[in-house]
């Protein structure tokens, strides 16, 4: 009889299956996205239109949503922030009292052992809606890119209890800039999570909703990446891990 590699042995029952299952998929592998919205008022859930069954939340039924959530099993979440007011510097994001950093410090206070991620990037506190500083009179959407860095660094939450914290904005050297700057005031432990590689592209458009961060003028085709680019993204995955 010729002899031939016989994988079904191992499908032929759902413990066997199971037994050799490569991949799992539980609610301890997903991080959930919640969009938080700096407001004066209580038990306030606008809904996303483009994100059926989400919503921006205050900070009382953001608690309300976790609680449910870990009681399922959720282990992490990652947190946006929607500003009552926005500027170009993007001000709220790096605010002490910003309305992500509340949103840790709260969920840090009633979940510690939750893993509370957190967006850096400074589309949604921008009143342009860019993921930077805007070059003077520039109304293209050109970035500046090493001014930038600058902002995206006091940006990260880690002061207000953030376990990590994830940079999306497609900056050159972010990862390194933030890297440096959690070393130095002593966040060695603290890991970053970045969005190494991010397409212009209309995959993002139901976040741009959520967190009302789309661009007032251009496009953001300057610093995300063309969608076509596949070795490009192996690059820039590349150069963040380094």
């Amino acid at each position: 009889m010729n002899e031939f590699y016989r994988g079904r042995r191992l499908r032929s029952s759902a413990t066997l299956r199971e037994m050799v299952r490569e991949t799992e998929l539980r609610p301890q592998d997903l991080i959930m996205p919640y969009f938080v919205v700096e407001t004066g008022e209580t038990g306030v859930a606008n809904p996303i239109g483009s994100m059926p069954g989400q919503f921006q939340l205050s900070q009382d039924m953001l608690l309300k949503r976790v609680d449910a959530a870990v009681k399922n099993g959720l282990q992490s979440v990652i947190l946006f922030g929607i500003p009552a007011e926005k500027d170009a510097q993007a001000s709220g994001a790096w605010d002490e009292d910003g309305v992500v950093q509340e949103a840790v410090k709260r969920l840090k206070d009633k979940f510690p052992e939750l893993c509370v991620i957190t967006d850096v990037c400074l589309c949604e506190y921008t009143s342009h809606g860019h993921c930077g500083v805007i070059r003077k009179g520039d109304k293209q959407g050109c970035v500046v890119n090493d001014e930038t860095l600058e902002l995206l660094c006091r940006t990260a939450h880690v002061r207000a209890g953030a376990d990590m914290v994830a940079p999306s904005d497609m900056m050159d050297g972010r990862v390194a800039a933030i890297r440096e700057l959690l070393d130095q005031e002593g966040f060695l432990e603290t890991p970053i999570m970045s969005y190494a590689v991010k397409y212009a592209s209309a995959y993002y458009g139901p976040f741009r909703d959520a967190a009302e961060s789309a661009p007032k003028f251009g496009d953001r085709k300057t610093y995300q990446m063309d969608p076509g680019n596949a070795r490009e993204g192996l690059v820039e995955a590349a150069a963040d891990a380094a």
